[in-house]
């Protein structure tokens, strides 16, 4: 071993070894404070029942509780002391061990990492994150794993650790190739991505075109993953949206379609995917990838029509109504897959915001179908007519279409007073018996 070598091996551990004397320090000092504030604490008590009830002697039963409380204190520093002690040697066998006792040491790190958000950081002090993330890189996929979830631990409530691990070069340790990889890894990557994509919403740059591929990977797998794992992938796009710097590369990788695809499935949370797909509709990149998407507005109308889920029935017209905007020919491409009677079905049976947002939409084709658009009435290009139906049969077929339509509305609307009339039932009988009462002795 050179000269080299030896000395920086000497001040690695010289700095270790203080690190851990000031650790060590810093505990035994808190622990005293506190065992200081709890004497002083019981004085104060003890003299305030001296001078309520003139007696000078504790009760035994007071004396033993103290007692107690002492004895668990000092039983958690001692916790405290052993856990110091098992961070020294983790610090070092991740340092300077051998594989085995590199895993060994992260398994205890992402344990003494769950309890205080001080000993984080002061684990990512002694160097413990670029360690970690070296090991990610480690083809024996038992090290990765202990790696990837002793980082996930180091990341959560800290935005420096996160920063840190970015700057490190977590992300280009990905997997290039999903479907290599086992579920368990690819959940637990998808988790720690998610963490990490909450600083795309700050000033602290996440290079979108390494994430991407991995996430829409997981998603277009054809070994299947599971439905948490894309639910994770799906919350990393959607804080990636959040950025519109980030719309190009998100384009470019294919989001819009593998969305598109997700959003119609309930069980894999279609609202965010929605979501997602509502913060790119707003960029001309976004709008333009839909527009030219054969799913859309089938997918779009679709979901439309969900009444059980009125979340998705809003982001899915809020959607619609961006790309009708100014936008003849869609709005024509709309109307021939049937949006029609969908939004007005919504304009009745809906969510207030839904119902809102289908009486805009209802408005512009109303307005587009008489040739009559006022300067605010909705899109301003294209102006084209539609016509009306001149068959008989159609014109009755939708009469009885909206008749049905209103029955439906009066029924719910009904329904909706039942309930709170039953609600409101128990209190109206007592407000009656208490005028009924009061009134006999009224002289009128």
């Amino acid at each position: 071993m050179s000269p080299t070598q030896t000395q920086n091996m000497s001040s690695s551990s010289s700095s270790l070894s203080s690190s851990s004397v000031w650790l060590l320090s810093y505990i035994k000092l808190r622990f005293f404070s506190r065992i200081r504030r709890f004497l002083q604490s019981k004085t104060t008590r003890k003299r305030c029942t001296e001078s309520k009830t003139g007696i000078n002697q504790q009760q035994p039963e007071e004396t033993e509780q103290q007692e107690e409380e002492v004895i668990k204190i000092m039983e958690k520093q001692r916790e405290v002391d052993d856990d110091c002690v098992v961070l020294q040697k983790s610090v070092k066998k991740l340092h300077f061990g051998s594989w085995e006792e590199k895993e060994m040491a992260a398994i205890e790190i992402q344990r003494l990492a769950k309890q205080d958000v001080k000993i984080k950081k002061l684990m990512a002090e002694l160097g413990v994150i670029h360690m970690l993330v070296s090991m990610v890189a480690n083809e024996v996929v038992g090290r990765r794993r202990t790696a990837v979830k002793a980082l996930i631990e180091l990341a959560n409530g800290t935005y420096t650790n996160k920063a840190l691990m970015v700057e490190a070069g977590i992300l280009s340790k990905l997997p290039k190739n999903v479907e290599t990889v086992d579920e368990s890894t690819r959940h637990e990557f998808a988790e720690l991505l998610l963490s990490l994509s909450t600083l795309a919403n700050t000033q602290f740059p996440v290079s979108s075109s390494e994430i991407l591929p991995f996430l829409v990977g997981i998603l277009e797998s054809s070994a299947g993953s599971s439905v948490e794992t894309k639910v994770l992938c799906i919350g990393t796009l959607y804080n990636l949206s959040a950025v519109l710097d980030n719309a190009g590369p998100l384009v470019s990788n294919g989001v819009v379609q593998t969305l598109l695809k997700l959003s119609s499935i309930k069980e894999v949370h279609c609202e965010k995917s929605l979501a997602t797909l509502g913060n790119l509709v707003v960029t001309l990149m976004g709008k333009k990838a839909m527009e030219d998407n054969p799913l859309v507005p089938g997918s779009l109308i679709e979901i439309l029509a969900w009444e059980d889920n009125p979340k998705c029935q809003e982001l899915s017209a809020y959607i619609l109504m961006i790309l009708a905007h100014q936008s003849s020919a869609h709005r024509e491409k709309m109307a021939k897959s049937g949006i029609v009677h969908v939004i007005l079905e919504v304009a009745l049976l809906g969510s207030p915001l839904a119902q809102k947002r289908a009486l805009k939409l209802l408005q512009w084709f109303k307005d587009e179908r008489q040739v009559r658009m006022g300067p605010h009435s909705g899109p301003q290009m294209g102006r084209i007519a539609m016509g009306s139906p001149v068959n008989p049969r159609e014109a009755q077929e939708g009469k009885k279409l909206m008749k049905n339509l209103v029955k439906q509305s009066l029924h719910k609307n009904m329904e909706m007073i039942t309930r709170r009339a039953n609600a409101c039932d128990d209190s109206t009988k007592l407000k009656a018996l208490v005028i009924s009462t009061s009134s006999k002795s009224l002289p009128y």
